[in-house]
């Protein structure tokens, strides 16, 4: 028996956020919608998703986008963790981390949401901390910029061009994170500490 897992891309629904920082795991879904060669269907969870299997009889992988707005993330992640019957440890959040710098991917289980009211209302409604995160970063605001301001902007002109790279890495590092677990991901995708 195979292992299913839940993959689900934060951001917030409608054309005039979809480039924006807040949305880059929907983004990072996107790609990996298209390593999966299928499209995001609407389900009655309020999300739209896309099922497949990650390799030839590898595990099965259920890439949900909520169409809730981000703070309200929780009730959607809930209702297809119960849907699937996908235990929380099986849930993986790609979400926009502005504690990492842009251009980088670090992944941990549980802990806190460091502000990320997204995270934070999927917590309350799983009930548990205690499911994966792949953190996209997307780096500090500049100056005194609000941070909400930041993250509901497209990203700049530089960091466009870098972006297609982010995006495969972090898709890259879901797959490493179902295939091979947390900690061999977490050794791939974290910069190794200087002596």
């Amino acid at each position: 028996m195979t292992e299913n897992w839940l993959i689900i891309g934060l951001g917030n629904p409608g054309a005039e956020y979809a480039h924006n920082r807040h949305n880059v795991g929907q983004m990072v879904l996107d790609e990996l919608g298209g390593r999966l060669g299928g499209g995001f269907k609407s389900h009655k969870s309020r999300a739209q998703v896309l099922e497949g299997r990650l390799g030839i009889g590898g595990p099965r992988m259920v890439l949900a986008k909520p169409l809730s707005y981000m703070n309200v993330s929780g009730g959607p992640v809930s209702a297809l963790a119960r849907f699937y019957d996908i235990d929380p440890c099986h849930v993986i959040a790609v979400h926009d981390e502005i504690d990492i710098p842009f251009n980088t991917v670090k992944l941990k289980l549980g802990g806190g949401e460091g502000g990320h009211n997204g995270l934070r209302d999927i917590s309350k409604a799983l009930a548990t901390k205690d499911y994966l995160r792949v953190r996209v970063g997307v780096g500090r605001p500049p100056g005194r910029m609000d941070t909400a301001d930041y993250v509901l902007r497209d990203f700049s002109s530089a960091e466009k061009k870098e972006l297609p790279f982010l995006l495969d890495s972090a898709a890259d590092a879901v797959e490493v994170l179902v295939r091979a677990g947390l900690l061999t991901a977490q050794q791939q995708f974290h910069p190794a500490k200087a002596p």
